[in-house]
Order: structure tokens, then C-alpha cells, then sequence
């Protein structure tokens, strides 16, 4: 059954403290980073370990596993297995820029392998949601469900094109960052937050030759969604200049089952904008699979 929530703006979650590697949570569990050797490439990741059924978040393209601050203490605290990593590209990721570049499923799946999780609940943002559909196109078994959050989805189809084009005409992308996605009630009411999310995007990309940049493992559709049969929550805010309610809509008509959740003021982050109503909406979500 799907169905539509409205949210207020909330005040932000106090961010994790960083201690050389490790990380510790409110609820005692210790955040390790740590490398994982994939083909063509070293994975840096972050992984709160221990019984808790795994969560795994997919970054945006403007962020690397560091803008999950505010979900590592609220997901460990409530017994989850808190794991991100930065995609091949970003961050602290290692990639051999003579390998073949290999695909996002692919590396999410070798990690997986090396940390020795089975079945998981898989969180992406943005560009980190293109790669969350082509995984749960690709590796559907080991899906316990799947979050869709401020996404444009990678879809192919050209009207969908189209009306990209027409919701973000061509100097839309020569805008900076924070105002495409950022909201605005965000950046006029926490200017420092909003620096800090600029800080982290701005050390998202390594410095020196980047690595080429990951295809799919399939050709993303509106028609291809039907075949997703994991439990999905699409989410997204209404102030969201890439993926308005309109846009999540027509994944949520595709997905058999999928909830749709609609956060009030918030643009392309709402991880980051609202973060508790965000935390709330998985938590409530993925507490059900």
C-alpha cells in the first residue's frame, strides 16, 4: 500500500564525533574504518559491526560515506549494523585508474562478500539511488528492503529525459551545488550547517587522476521498476528542484507495494536538512522487514 506523509522542519542531530578510526555511538558500538580490496579497486569503508541486521548507505554525487553523520548514532542506537562506504571515484576510495571501471552493484556486492553480510537493507541519496535500483535489479535475493530517497533514479526513458530538461533547464547545472541541493529553508536557517555540507562535498572528489565513471549493469527504466521486488519506500522533499513529489510519484506507481514519504520544506538532502524526520521515516520503515 503506498501512502504520502508530511513532516515539519526539526532541529539537526548532534553530529558523530571522530576519533582517528573508530568511532563510538551513544549506544556504545564502535564505527571502524577499514579497506576492502575489490576488483580493480580498494573500497574505504565504514562499518559499526556486530549482530544488528545490516543498513547499507549509498552517497550522492556531491558526498562521499562522510555525509551519514547524522544517521550513524540513530541507526547503531536502535541495534542496527551502521555500514557505508565512498563509491569508486569519491572520498577515500582507491581505484586503479588502468582496471576497468566496473560497476557500483558490482562493488557494493564485493564489498558485502568481504564483510561477510548476507541479506541487508539498502539507504541511497540521489546519484547513490541509481545505483541502489541496479543493485536490486542485479542481486535481488540479498535485499531485505530498499530506501529511494531524492532520486532521479538513473531512469532512461526519453520522455523522462524530457522532462528532466524541463525541470532543470541547461544553467541549472552551472549553479552551485548547495542551491540545487539544498533547500531554501534550509540554507537561510542554518547557515552552518550548510557549510558544513559544502565542506563535505568539497572533499568528496580525490585530488589527482579521477577514476572513469561507473555504468549501470542495466539500462534503468520507468518499465523496469515493475520487476524490483524487494519492499521499497520512496522519499522525497517538497522542495526538491531534481525529484519533486510528481517525479517519486511515477517510481511509486512502478514498484508493486512501494510507501511514499513526502518531507515538508526539504530539497535534494533530506538526510541532511531533516535529519530526525529522515531517521523516523527508514527506522519506522525497515523496522517492518
Amino acid at each position: 500500500m503506498r501512502h504520502a506523509t508530511r513532516s515539519s522542519l526539526c532541529a539537526l542531530a548532534i553530529l558523530s564525533v571522530l576519533c582517528r578510526d573508530v568511532i563510538r555511538g551513544s549506544a556504545g558500538a564502535e564505527l571502524v574504518d577499514g579497506y576492502a580490496d575489490v576488483p580493480g579497486a580498494r573500497l574505504w569503508y565504514r562499518d559499526s559491526g556486530g549482530n544488528g541486521v545490516p543498513v547499507v548507505f549509498m552517497h550522492a554525487a556531491t558526498g562521499s560515506g562522510r555525509v551519514w553523520e547524522y544517521q550513524e548514532t540513530a541507526f547503531t542506537a536502535a541495534g542496527f549494523r551502521f555500514i557505508t562506504f565512498d563509491r569508486r571515484g569519491f572520498g577515500r576510495t582507491l581505484a586503479d585508474a588502468a582496471a576497468p571501471a566496473g560497476t557500483g552493484a558490482d562493488d557494493l556486492n564485493a564489498l558485502l562478500n568481504v564483510l561477510h553480510v548476507d541479506r541487508f537493507h539498502l539507504v541511497g541519496t540521489a546519484a547513490g539511488g541509481f545505483v541502489c535500483f541496479d543493485y536490486a535489479l542485479s542481486f535481488p535475493d540479498r535485499l531485505r528492503s530498499l530506501v529511494v530517497a531524492n532520486s532521479i533514479g538513473g531512469m532512461q526513458d526519453p520522455e523522462f529525459l524530457q522532462l528532466g530538461l524541463r525541470l532543470r533547464p541547461a544553467p541549472f547545472d552551472q549553479m552551485p551545488p548547495e542551491f540545487r541541493e539544498l533547500g531554501p529553508l534550509y540554507r537561510a536557517g542554518n547557515p552552518d550547517g550548510t557549510r558544513r555540507w559544502v565542506e563535505l562535498e568539497r572533499s568528496s572528489r580525490p585530488e589527482g587522476p579521477r577514476a572513469a565513471a561507473q555504468p549501470l549493469r542495466n539500462r534503468l527504466t520507468l518499465g523496469g521498476l515493475e520487476s524490483i521486488k524487494a519492499p521499497t519506500l520512496l522519499l522525497t522533499g517538497d522542495a526538491d528542484l531534481y525529484a519533486p513529489p510528481p517525479v517519486t510519484e511515477m517510481f511509486a506507481k512502478r514498484i508493486k507495494g512501494a510507501e511514499l514519504f513526502i518531507v515538508s520544506g526539504a530539497g535534494h538532502s533530506a538526510y541532511w536538512e531533516q535529519p530526525e524526520i529522515f531517521n523516523r521515516a527508514v527506522l519506522t520503515f525497515i523496522g517492518k522487514h
